[in-house]
């Protein structure tokens, strides 16, 4: 959820911590503060707000300091204002702290130290976590790096945290657990950030820190140690992104950048891979275990939000094709419920980030039991794809704005490329799977055709802004798209919209229904059409206020519909490509007719790092 970054070096520090933290706003947004060593010391900024509040709250008077942390929130403990916001600071203030996600047993350490006299100001667990290691100092006078490391023994729960002192000005530590943490390292000097944003316009050159990790950090170098105090050697990797990836590039908000980047995004997630003229797939990161997940007996799928949905599309994908039965798990759910898992299963999570927590543990439950796991996931080096057995990136590029759009399109792409894989040479035909292989290759134009739409369907959500409901209906593989639109809409616009499969509208939703309720149907000309009509024709005849989306050249729906968006004609397998682009765009166009901040809805961060 928060950001975090860190910076030692020469330079000066407050305009690197500013730019990263404007970087990592989209994990948080409800505070944001610095805290800079320098000639006079230890400086803290903080304030409720985003960071460009904080920006007001320095200016005419810079810190000045070239080692410094700085924080973007998302609130957890204690309501969002300026007590609250980090960085938090040590009793006389010679050390600050920032940190990210959960101390689970804050309460029972607040009680201990209240009892020894300490005294807090804030709501959080954080400035519990602050005074614990100031008391282990007091207790033991150790230096400020194996006082927070001993600290850190005695929580439960999930941080990251970074932590800079004046009694040590060439001193950053860092330490993480279930919350993500990069070491960038630059020519004599080093970054600390939650993700890649913030270091890319620094460095390629990044150590990617594993959970129960710590690293002591000083401008001749760093030492990265277990909290365990085993020190460790770690790799040192290239990022792939590009600042150009990070940046809105002319566009009003990073949504409608992701949106009309779609074409290209499925593209990359293609390329090298769907290979028509061969009639192959190859799919490199799952080469390993193919063969395990050919002879399943079970795949469950495992996501949270935007990726469940994808997920559900891959049941439908991998069923239909390959002809293995597969469940889809929300994470959050997954390993609370004590899961019956078996020799023969292959447990399938998706995650944007790989860092989504509630996914992370359902790996970790899963790869306990000894099942077998496989990552989707779109984000080089995350935590999921490094603790998975094996994978499949997106190669989606950043995305930046907190509801997913090219993520899931690219989701859905690796779930049918993988549903055509374990089909290959078993249930498809080679004609078959060449015919597939072409319409699949042929989507990213298709979705081109589908963007160019824009225009309509910014005309239509002009007439839909002030709807209070929507309801969204699909059947067979656009149920679950229709789920994804109705989550879209409800994400940044704030009206309330439900999906259902379209058959399921008589068992309750249609009370609903009358002319002031919108109800947007997904009617391809696909194995359940006639079926939906017969649906639409239910809500037309209420009074209901119909949106299709359907097929090019069809005019059967004119009488019935308000509205009809004719999309390109695409194999029934691949129609959620084209589908949720539309809904996509509605989402967008209402939300900011409506005046809501699009890239950063309210209560909402992009990586859910915490349960």
């Amino acid at each position: 959820m928060c950001g975090i970054v860190g910076y030692i070096g020469t330079q000066e520090a407050q305009s690197i911590l500013i730019n990263g933290l404007q970087r990592l706003e989209y994990r948080g947004y409800d505070s944001a503060g610095v805290a800079i060593i320098g000639d006079d010391g230890l400086q803290i900024k903080k304030t409720k707000g985003k960071v460009h509040d904080l920006e007001s709250t320095i200016e005419g008077a810079p810190l000045q300091g070239s080692v410094g942390i700085g924080h973007t929130r998302w609130a957890t403990h204690g309501p969002p204002n300026d007590v609250n916001a980090h960085p938090h600071d040590s009793t006389g203030s010679t050390f600050a702290l920032v940190h990210n996600g959960i101390i689970e047993n804050y309460n029972a350490i607040r009680k201990k130290l209240a009892e020894k006299g300490y005294t807090f100001q804030s709501d959080t667990d954080t400035e519990v976590l602050v005074r614990l290691i100031e008391d282990v100092r007091r207790a033991t006078d150790l230096p400020l790096e194996e006082a927070v490391r001993q600290a850190l023994t005695q929580v439960v729960g999930t941080y990251g945290i970074a932590v800079v002192s004046e009694e040590d000005p060439d001193l950053l530590i860092a330490a993480r657990k279930g919350s993500p943490l990069i070491l960038g390292i630059g020519d004599g000097e080093y970054f600390i950030g939650s993700d890649a944003a913030p270091l890319v316009e620094h460095t390629r050159q990044v150590v990617y820190l594993s959970d129960g990790e710590m690293v002591t950090v000083r401008r001749s170098g760093y030492t990265v140690r277990t909290i365990d105090n085993v020190e460790l050697e770690k790799e040192v990797h290239e990022l792939e992104w590009d600042l150009s990836e990070i940046q809105k590039g002319g566009y009003d908000h990073f949504m409608l950048k992701e949106i009309m980047e779609q074409p290209t995004a499925l593209e990359d997630c293609m390329r090298g891979r769907v290979l028509p003229d061969q009639q192959q797939i190859t799919l490199g990161g799952l080469h390993q275990v193919i063969d395990d997940l050919r002879d399943a007996d079970r795949i469950i799928i495992a996501a949270c939000g935007t990726s469940w949905h994808s997920g559900l599309v891959g049941e439908y994908l991998i069923e239909s094709m390959a002809r293995i039965p597969v469940e889809v798990e929300y994470a959050s759910e997954f390993r609370y419920r004590n899961p019956v898992l078996r020799k023969g299963d292959v447990v399938l999570v998706i995650s944007q980030s790989g860092e989504t927590a509630d996914t992370l543990a359902a790996v970790r439950e899963a790869r306990r039991r000894g099942i077998p796991c496989i990552g989707i996931c779109n984000v080089v080096g995350s935590t999921i794809a490094r603790e998975t057995d094996a994978g499949v990136y997106l190669h989606a590029g950043p995305e930046i704005g907190v509801a997913s759009t090219k993520a899931f399109t690219a989701q859905v792409t690796v779930l049918t490329m993988l549903a055509l894989k374990l089909a290959e040479g078993r249930t498809l035909s080679t004609a078959e799977m060449a015919h597939n292989l072409q319409a699949l290759a042929a989507v990213p134009d298709k979705v081109r055709e589908v963007l160019a739409m824009d225009e309509e369907i910014e005309d239509m959500a002009n007439v839909y802004r002030y709807a209070a409901n929507f309801l969204y209906l699909g059947r067979g593989y656009n149920f679950p798209v229709a789920l994804e639109g109705a989550l879209k809409l409800k994400e940044i616009s704030y009206i309330h919209a439900e999906g259902y499969p379209a058959a399921e509208m008589k068992h309750g939703p249609i009370a609903l229904i009358d002319r002031f309720m919108p109800v947007v149907f997904i009617a391809m000309k696909d194995s359940t059409y006639d079926k939906v009509v017969s649906n639409i024709e239910e809500v037309a005849a209420r009074d209901g206020s119909v949106i299709a989306i359907t097929d090019e050249g069809n005019g059967e729906l004119d009488d019935l519909c308000e509205y009809v968006l004719r999309i390109p004609k695409t194999e029934e397998f691949l129609t959620p490509l084209l589908t949720a682009i539309p809904l996509q765009l509605l989402s967008y166009h209402i939300a900011v007719m409506r005046g809501c901040h699009v890239d950063q809805p309210r209560n909402l961060a992009k990586s859910v790092t915490v349960e």
